[in-house]
């Protein structure tokens, strides 16, 4: 990846997918494995694991956003990922709005930070 960079994944809904591939994201790497995955209602939650653990391997993956509802699915492998590359970022579906409690990486975040930091 000499010379490039990193690539956006996303993991989610038909809109949010279209809506990113639409904005020019979609990229197939050598072996043409593809940088998104689109959940349907008959999607495995064994299969956006396995989708999400791969994109955390690849190395030309800078950034994995996935839809809230759908990381609530996987909640344990993001919990497990304590690497600052790829970061993991939480995003709201059209269906599900984002709820910051339920934001792991968010959660982490303010665990670093005190009152006092910001006096």
């Amino acid at each position: 990846m000499a010379g490039r960079g990193k690539l956006i994944a996303v993991i989610g809904d038909e809109d949010t997918c279209t809506g990113f591939l639409l904005g020019g994201i979609g990229e197939l790497n050598k072996n043409r494995k593809p940088n998104f995955l689109v959940i349907e209602k008959d999607t495995s939650v064994t299969e956006i694991e396995e989708t999400f653990k791969g994109f955390l391997a690849r190395d030309d993956i800078g950034i994995i956003l996935i839809n809230q509802f759908i990381a609530e699915m996987i909640r344990h492998a993001i919990d497990a990922h304590t690497q600052s590359i790829p970061a993991v970022l939480e995003i709201p579906s059209k269906e599900h709005p984002y709820d910051a409690s339920k934001d792991s990486i968010l959660r982490r975040a303010k665990g670093m930070f005190s009152a006092e930091d910001f006096r």
